[in-house]
């Protein structure tokens, strides 16, 4: 059972009864308890197939089908299963199985051949153990001055494409070096140009690359407030306060806000899921999502040099986005008003531990939610609220924040918040224009672009829906100063690969043709995009065929559980994409189906002096907004504040 404990505004994902005796209502979709945990590495050691030299690359929640969680009936038992990924360094083997929580046993135990699972917590010091040890790196550092290596930093990166077929046979990663010295800020002095290929499963440095030697900046950069003194004048206090407690109940993994309900849980790749996202209309919770997540994080950077041109990491498929969530502090990451959720992930040996505070939920003033005013009588206006669920993951340099924000009149907003460091460049002496920016006097940011995948299962008012894409058209017959609206249904996957069109104020319709409102309308929800960007990879270069995600906005496939990462399940060293650029050969129908929406978001960013030495956030969105869903304004019902 998982169920939350209550503390001072802090809930534990944790298996038992609330405080106070109070039990939860388990559900299939919620997220493994840490007695679920232990108990998958107990059941697999037991079966013979894990030993001490065991990796346990993923262990996660095997959800139940959608048919069986649908049909779900409370206070029935409920089938717990456990989705184990194995790593066998010794043999460079990978594995995958399935394990019955209930029945204690192994239900499939499944080899994949000539895949690599995600960077394991436990490489990144091995990286450094093995690299600080070859002869050749330690002569690479004295030429430039450094002895002293146990204040070299070195940070194990995704080996990428460039690999010799029998460097793909084995487990490689790319060794990037900084010195830290004694500065908490690793990346402010990158070591330029030296770059280790690192034979994971024979622990030994293959290849080095240096490329010469560049000065190395001298000027360490700290974050903490007594280096960046002086301090401006602080603003006057500015409190939320919510002294009969928030709006919002949470159950399990369910949360109930102002007619929305969804559950949630926190997966060590994905990071955070919703589930069964729906809507009260009436007294009928409409469905509107079944599943929720980012799918994958990609990150290019246009520098095509020898030590850069293999830095294009999926931060999700290559690094388990979800494993580095970060501990949220109230006050700055969230306001002082938020409910915190602890999450409970496996370490590589499958030893459950908390990331205490990895997702937050708290209300916040949404700004004028509706108004009219009719002389002289007529004055009526709402005030809005909002519902945000949150989380933020470290990938190194970068740190990325996700908001899903809930709004009272049926929108969901879904917000990338970027921040943290951009990646820095050791040089000479700045380059022409634009192409890089120096950010100190040996330092420079390279342009790159981030690329997010949502992965949305939509599910409106039931699971056959259709898509329709809407655009704004000039009109015939109206001497060139009118316009129209343009439907045109997807009928297939391949047809579906779509791009934003700002100019015709594109966006895409989900709408159930069996589901009327009284207006005789089908039921539908669009997706409007925000900003967003073009990619620049070729589809047929190398980096385009292993982000084949990145060459359209939106995506529709056919539903299939199996398909769940844009980029495919095993991403790390794999040199041609299995993910969306290859199901959509299928071709398969979409129209009156049960599909999946899948939508690319891209920011492009130029960095600026204004960027160092940690950059100002930078966000990036898209809405869900009902569209025919209601038969009029549903937020009409919000009240006045008393």
């Amino acid at each position: 059972m998982c169920s939350l404990w209550l503390a001072s505004t802090a809930l534990v994902l944790w298996g038992g009864p609330l405080a106070g005796g109070v039990s939860v209502q388990p559900h299939p979709l919620d997220p493994l308890t840490r007695e679920e945990l232990a108990a998958a590495v107990e059941i697999l050691a037991a079966s013979g197939r894990t030993n001490a030299g065991s990796r346990l690359a993923l262990i996660a929640l095997r959800e139940p089908a959608k048919q069986d969680v649908l049909g779900f009936v409370p206070g029935l038992p409920v089938r717990r299963e456990a989705f184990v990924v194995v790593y066998e360094r010794a043999a460079n083997r990978t594995f995958e199985a399935a394990i019955d929580l209930g029945g204690r046993q192994v239900r499939s135990w499944t080899e994949i051949p000539g895949v690599q699972p995600a960077i394991l917590t436990e490489e990144y010091a091995l990286t450094g153990d093995i690299v600080r040890h070859d002869a050749r790196w330690q002569a690479a550092m004295r030429r430039r001055g450094i002895s002293d290596l146990t204040n070299v930093y070195v940070d194990p990166w995704p080996a990428g494409e460039a690999l010799s077929p029998e460097e793909r046979t084995r487990r490689i990663v790319k060794a990037v070096a900084y010195y830290k010295a004694s500065s908490h800020n690793a990346y402010a002095r990158p070591i330029e140009g030296v770059i280790a290929v690192v034979d994971l499963t024979a622990k030994r440095v293959i290849r080095l690359l240096d490329s010469g030697v560049v000065p190395l900046e001298t000027t360490p950069r700290e974050l903490d407030e007594a280096s960046l003194a002086p301090q401006r004048e602080p603003p006057q206090s500015l409190e939320i306060v919510q002294p009969h407690g928030p709006s919002f109940t949470i159950a399990g993994s369910l949360v109930r806000w102002q007619k929305w309900q969804f559950r949630f849980g926190m997966h060590p790749r994905e990071g955070l899921v919703l589930y069964t996202v729906a809507y009260e209309d009436r007294g009928r919770l409409r469905p509107i999502l079944y599943r929720a997540s980012l799918s994958e994080l990609f990150v290019q950077y246009t520098d095509p040099s020898p030590a850069w041109a293999f830095r294009n990491a999926f931060d999700e498929g290559e690094i388990d986005l979800g494993r580095w969530a970060t501990r949220l502090e109230p006050g700055t990451d969230v306001p002082t008003n938020a409910v915190f959720v602890s999450a409970v992930i496996a370490d590589d040996k499958g030893v459950p531990y908390e990331i205490p505070n990895a997702l937050a939920l708290y209300e916040r003033d949404g700004g004028l939610l509706w108004k009219h005013v009719d002389y002289p009588r007529v004055n009526e206006s709402r005030r809005a609220r909002e519902l945000v669920l949150t989380w933020v993951g470290n990938q190194g340099n970068y740190e990325y924040g996700f908001n899903w924000i809930f709004r009272q009149d049926g929108t969901l907003t879904v917000e990338a918040v970027l921040t943290g460091i951009v990646l820095p460049k050791g040089v000479a002496t700045a380059g022409p224009g634009r192409s890089i920016a120096l950010v100190a006097p040996h330092l420079a940011a390279v342009p790159h672009q981030h690329w997010f995948n949502f992965r949305l299962d939509v599910d409106v008012d039931g699971p056959k829906n259709r898509v329709v894409e809407v655009d704004t058209v000039p009109a015939p017959g109206t001497s060139g100063s009118g316009f129209s609206v343009k439907e045109t249904p997807l009928g297939h996957e391949a047809s579906a690969r779509r791009q934003i069109n700002p100019l015709s104020s594109r966006r895409w319709r989900v709408i159930n043709p069996a589901a009327r409102t009284e207006l005789g309308q089908p039921a539908g929800y669009a997706l409007v995009p925000g900003d967003n960007v073009r990619a620049y990879a070729s589809p047929d270069s190398i980096v385009g065929q292993r982000a084949g995600f990145i060459q359209a906005h939106v995506w529709v496939t056919a539903y299939d559980p199996a398909e769940m990462y844009a980029a495919g399940a095993y991403v790390n060293q794999a040199s041609r994409t299995r993910g969306l650029a290859t199901w959509v050969q299928a071709n398969r129908s979409i129209d009156n189906r049960d599909i999946v929406l899948w939508y690319t978001l891209g920011v492009t960013h130029i960095p600026r002096p204004e960027d160092w030495p940690v950059m100002p956030v930078h966000r990036a969105s898209f809405t869900l907004e009902p569209d025919g869903f209601f038969g009029q304004n549903p937020a009409l019902d919000v009240p006045k504040p008393h």
